[in-house]
């Protein structure tokens, strides 16, 4: 188990965005979280990436119990790609190296490797903040892989591109799941892809927690009303 968690909440000047009563994640898997805009899906991931401390309630990582100060060596092992990826000013290489240089790993060709893997060669000495939206998105994506992450958070890693980046990026993720068992923890508004790609999959809704279960259960045969308006397209709020 990557993540125990119990009666975990988080509220912004008093306003309570975050209830859930329990969420377990299982090393190696895919886990994709759907709801609408606003149902504490990206809070979710601050917590779990150590950027913020719940309000109330526990979160173990990996068994240890997360409280206060959380040392280096330990958020290191999580890392998240977010909707907009914030890229240095320098090149697209500089850019994906950059991990491995602030933990002074040599990059012994990784880099150029990791660069093939996405399409980003002939991009690499072409500074980042000119790329389209897509191919930074694959700059994140390379970056954050490179440092062999233990486990990766993805905040909506594929929202508004193209369906050639779209593919490029769910196939690297699947890929690396696949070759190194890293725990991947997906945030989507994209149905379509959490089938894709997750072998469970839960619906957060006003913070809470409606349903979780094995991904083909989950959308072929729901126990929650609300799951299953979800995945029929309504809007349930």
């Amino acid at each position: 188990m990557v993540y125990q968690s119990e009666r975990l909440r988080h509220a912004y000047a008093g306003r309570t965005v975050l209830d859930i009563a329990r969420l377990d994640v299982n090393a190696g898997e895919v886990l994709a979280l759907v709801g609408p805009s606003g149902a504490g899906k990206s809070t979710l991931l601050r917590l779990l990436n150590f950027l913020e401390t719940p309000t109330s309630g526990t979160i173990l990582y990996q068994g240890r119990l997360i409280t206060g100060h959380v040392p280096l060596e330990i958020r290191r092992q999580v890392t998240t790609v977010f909707q907009r990826p914030a890229l240095r000013r320098a090149t697209v290489r500089e850019n994906v190296a950059y991990g491995l240089r602030l933990r002074g790993i040599p990059l012994d060709g990784a880099v150029d490797e990791m660069l093939g893997r996405l399409g980003l060669l002939p991009f690499a000495r072409q500074p980042a903040h000119t790329l389209s939206g897509g191919e930074m998105q694959r700059v994140a994506v390379a970056r954050a892989l490179l440092v062999r992450p233990r486990v990766l958070l993805l905040d909506e890693p594929t929202a508004n591109l193209d369906p050639y980046n779209v593919g490029m990026i769910e196939e690297i993720i699947r890929a690396d799941n696949a070759e190194r068992g890293t725990t991947v923890i997906l945030v989507t508004h994209n149905v379509f892809q959490a089938r894709r790609l997750a072998q469970r999959t839960g619906l957060l809704l006003s913070g809470k927690l409606v349903e979780l279960a094995d991904t083909a259960t989950f959308f072929n045969s729901p126990a929650d009303p609300r799951t299953a308006a979800f995945v029929r397209g309504e809007m349930v709020y």
